[in-house]
């Protein structure tokens, strides 16, 4: 995971009923780590500098007391973010720039209490990096950073989906990956990693999803060490049967607008009218709606007036059908409109696009903010809230709903989900989203994010059970989005359940950045359930209070789970908790297993090699009995050295990269040379190769950019890389004599993917215009000494093709006939092309869904993940054993997992034998681990 480590460890508004802080106790004072000054103080009576601005005297105070928290200079280095106040309180949110740079994650919050023109401090809590040492002096421009950022998100989309599927018909083009600079961002791990952050955009190729990602680019050699998306989603995986959402008929009597709701005459509100309309939402049930007569369309719209104190502040609901996920997400059609209607009643199609239902539940949403804690919108000052709904992707389904730093956007169901704005509680769950990102501002991936979904959750099922007068001890008062089912039983349909009873010891996921963002989702019912129970044990309305003190005045972007439990312990505290009560929260929290240290007692079966490589997007090479991987140092900061180690643990990794600034990734090896690629700040990527037993670094190829696939043996060296445009091409050449080179592919009409090489045989996968819009896909294998090629299969069309791998007897790769959804075939020939074989069928009740491949004489090792409805470890990459030389019909062929461990499997090798290296992701940082035999079966 390299520097995104730092978001799961260090990485990782108003209150309207707020009371007076308790009477002075003892100061307490928690630690922060990796830095000086104290994560959380409490029980503070100091009395802070006079005049001037909350902001202004928060940071005279910080200043006076640097004794206590080892700031230099706060009026230097925080710059104030906001300031909420309520009932006499304030709470300063403070930004920490290092050298003028803003630091990611390092945010330090003031608490104070103003009386009769006097404030005490009453609290400090947050995030300051005393320790960062680095350069604030780029040596990557902004141009080379933007290119690194796009290929690097182009990999990640690409990691698990096989090349070769032409889009459906119909379908739009996807929108390109851009990239747009956002400025330096130092990523405080150890004395700090100088970045420039860019945000790329666009629609993922294969799927036509959005894209919106948060890339940190290293300043000083361009590898990209860090990515996130920018898009929170709801995030429903239930499997459906993906049909269209259906035009459904509104029932005779929704059409009758009940008289007690006919229509009002216009109210005015300052300088503005409303209008009172009516709709029926999509369970049938007639709401009053705040409209505006729009004179212009002739239209009365879905425009909300009268709750946003500000001539410019509304709620509106925009007409986004026909536009695609792609289309919406961080950018604005401007061809949107408002949804309007003829009359102040609103026929069912507006219904039936979910129209009625987001306008109506925005409007409660922004009523519970308002009442329950004093907030005047998502950002605390008015913003205008727009929804965007009917939104589909080119099926005409789309079953998931998102914030976008913007907006929120619904997605209108199909055949078994109704629109997403259906569910008042994933209305209030998106709308949360909005408030998270205007105060903590959690970043969305490891803990962090899974803390911002588990609060998106919480605050979603609690608005909910509020308007609908849920109790807690109703057994479904923890479901969320169960509201969605067209025709099944509400917890058919829930998407997550607050008491689904998940622990860090039993339940914890711990996946790469790759996978769910960091396991946002898969893991946030474990903080939302300890949420949840506190509900359960305090009541709705004081829980509310708490989580919502917590998230606006104690947690900061990193925060993890342990320093979420101590924010809404100190919440608690704040708002006057007895003993019993902070009991309560304390068991709520250690009942789930979040406690200080829980990271340390997830174990593995596997023995490690490599303890925290703390490396993105670099995989690991073995071969010869050799393994070989880059890793940083301990807490990440430092660029990645390729390192060499035997299989059998005998004598000690060696070093065998330069340690020259550069990035060194994805090595490769055959037990007697080691090559990998090495990115430096000039712009292009090298290949470079030096012998296992020592020598000087030899230089074979520079280029724009490679693919993660590198390969070796004996003289021959292949690797995949990317020409301008995203077009791939496979490239062989001699160790000796590097000029000796072979290029394949790399053309708009003519790409090439996945090579591997074995005693002088290189295999690969093609893809070449045979005549307008017509494709053949093939799976090669060349003989490097004659240039003979042969085409070993020609893939059936529409099929996708997955990387290969070869052995001295056969070529090995995956397949995808599209016969079963989200499986693959594992399939092996001779090099000749015979004696076709799968190993592993796409169809059966032991299928796989396989996406990575190594090989060695003995072994097949595939990495497989299932698509699933329900979050478990079986929904993650694991990695799964065969005999190179067996058949479906032998017994012995399937050797099954080769490892139990509960988290990601991510990218493995073969050394020889059955023994397999991989990096796992169990503890939630990634390792280097391995088996020396495969485990057979996971109970």
């Amino acid at each position: 995971m390299g520097v995104a480590a730092l978001v799961v460890s260090v990485l990782p508004a108003h209150d309207a009923a707020a009371a007076d802080p308790p009477a002075a106790s003892p100061v307490d004072v928690v630690p922060g780590q990796r830095t000086q000054t104290p994560a959380l103080v409490q029980g503070l009576r100091d009395a802070a500098p006079a005049g001037g601005s909350a902001a202004d005297a928060a940071r005279s105070y910080l200043d006076e007391q640097r004794g206590r928290y080892r700031i230099a200079a706060a009026r230097r280095d925080l710059v104030p973010v906001s300031t909420t106040t309520s009932g006499g309180q304030e709470a300063v949110r403070l930004q920490q720039r290092y050298r003028g740079v803003p630091v990611l994650g390092g945010q330090y919050v003031v608490r104070m209490q103003q009386k009769d023109g006097e404030r005490t401090v009453t609290g400090t809590s947050g995030k300051y990096f005393t320790e960062l040492r680095t350069t604030t002096t780029p040596e990557v421009s902004e141009a080379i950073a933007v290119e690194r950022a796009i290929d690097a998100v182009t990999t990640e989309l690409s990691e698990r989906k096989f090349a070769g599927q032409e889009p459906p018909a119909g379908a739009p083009e996807p929108a390109p990956l851009t990239g747009t600079a956002r400025g330096l961002v130092v990523l405080p791990s150890g004395a700090g990693v100088l970045t420039r952050h860019v945000t790329v955009r666009g629609s993922d190729p294969a799927t036509g999803l959005p894209v919106l990602r948060e890339v940190y680019v290293d300043a000083r050699a361009g590898y990209p060490v860090l990515q996130y998306s920018g898009i929170k989603t709801l995030d429903a995986p239930r499997a459906t049967d993906r049909r269209p959402a259906p035009n459904v008929q509104a029932p005779a009597e929704a059409h009758a607008r009940p008289k007690a709701q006919a229509r009002t005459d216009a109210r005015a509100r300052g300088p503005r009218a409303a209008e009172r309309g009516f709709g029926v939402k999509l369970d049938g049930q007639g709401v009053a709606l705040e409209v505006e007569y729009d004179a212009y369309r002739k239209v009365y719209a879905l425009r909300d007036r009268t709750r946003i104190p500000d001539d410019y502040g509304s709620l509106a609901t925009w007409d986004a059908r026909g536009k695609t996920p792609s289309e919406v997400s961080g950018q604005w059609p401007p061809e949107l409109e408002v949804v309007g209607a003829p009359t102040p009643a609103f026929p069912f199609e507006a219904t039936n696009a979910g129209a009625v239902d987001a306008h109506w539940a925005a409007a409660k949403v922004y009523d519970y903010l308002r009442d329950k804690h004093g907030r005047n919108s998502l950002d605390g000052h008015g913003m205008t809230i727009d929804s965007l709904v009917g939104v589909a992707s080119y099926d005409g389904s789309y079953v998931n709903a998102f914030w976008d730093g913007q907006k929120m956007v619904y997605g209108i169901g199909d055949a078994e989900f109704r629109p997403l704005s259906a569910g008042l509680d994933v209305v209030g769950h998106e709308m949360t989203h909005g408030v998270i990102e205007h105060s903590a501002n959690l970043v969305y991936a490891g803990q962090s994010g899974a803390m911002n979904e588990a609060i998106a959750d919480y605050f979603g099922n609690a608005i909910e059970a509020d308007a609908y007068d849920i109790p807690v001890s109703d057994p479904d008062s923890g479901l969320l989005g169960e509201r969605l089912c067209r025709t099944k039983e509400p917890r058919a349909c829930a998407l997550r359940d607050l008491n689904d009873g998940r622990t860090t010891s039993k339940s914890f996921l711990g996946v790469g950045f790759g996978t769910d963002n960091g396991g946002v989702h898969l893991n946030s019912t474990i903080f939302g359930g300890a949420l949840w129970d506190v509900r359960q044990e305090l009541g709705a309305e004081r829980t509310d209070r708490i989580v919502y003190r917590a998230l606006t005045q104690y947690l900061t972007p990193l925060d993890g789970f342990t320093e979420g439990r101590a924010a809404v312990l100190a919440a608690a505290k704040e708002l006057g908790a007895t003993a019993a009560e902070q009991r309560a929260v304390e068991r709520a929290f250690t009942g789930h297993g979040i406690v200080p240290g829980w990271e340390l007692a997830l174990g593995v079966d596997s023995d490690v090699i490599l303890d925290r490589v703390n490396t993105t997007d670099s995989n690991p090479g073995g071969g010869g009995g050799w393994w070989v991987a880059s890793k940083s140092n301990e807490d990440g900061s430092e660029p990645y050295s390729v390192w060499a180690g035997r299989g059998d643990g005998a004598g000690e990794p060696k070093l065998i990269s330069p340690n020259d600034g550069r990035y060194h990734v994805n090595p490769a090896t055959d037990g007697k040379t080691v090559v990998w690629q090495a990115f430096g700040s000039g712009g292009g990527v090298e290949i470079l190769a030096r012998p296992l037993a020592g020598g000087p670094v030899k230089k074979l190829w520079r280029g724009r950019g490679a693919s993660t696939a590198m390969d070796v043996d004996g003289d021959v060296v292949t690797f995949g890389h990317a020409n301008h445009g995203g077009r791939q091409g496979v490239t062989y050449l001699s160790l000796r004599d590097p000029a000796n080179i072979v290029r394949i592919g790399g053309g708009t009409y003519h790409q090439s993917y996945t090579p591997s090489v074995s005693r002088g045989k290189v295999a690969y996968q093609d893809k070449r215009r045979v005549r307008a819009a017509e494709y053949e896909w093939t799976t090669h294998v060349v003989d490097v000494a004659t240039g003979q090629d042969t085409v070993i299969q020609r893939a059936t069309p529409g099929a996708r093709i997955g990387p290969t791998d070869i052995n001295g007897s056969h070529v090995f790769w995956l397949l995808d006939e599209q016969t079963q959804q989200d499986r693959t075939t594992v399939r092996r020939a001779a090099l000749d092309g015979s004696g076709i074989v799968d190993l592993s069928p796409q169809t059966g009740p032991d299928a796989l869904n396989a996406y990575t491949l190594t090989v060695s004489d003995d072994s097949v090792t595939v990495g497989s993940y299932l698509p699933d409805p329900e979050i478990r470890n079986e929904s993650i990459p694991k990695l799964y054993q065969f005999a190179a030389g067996g058949s479906p019909d032998d017994p012995g062929t399937r050797r099954g997992r080769v490892s139990c461990n509960r988290g990601e499997q991510g990218p493995a090798t073969a050394l020889t034998g059955s023994q397999v290296v991989w990096l796992d992701a169990t503890t939630g940082i990634s390792s280097l681990v391995t088996r020396s035999r495969p485990t057979g079966h996971c109970g």
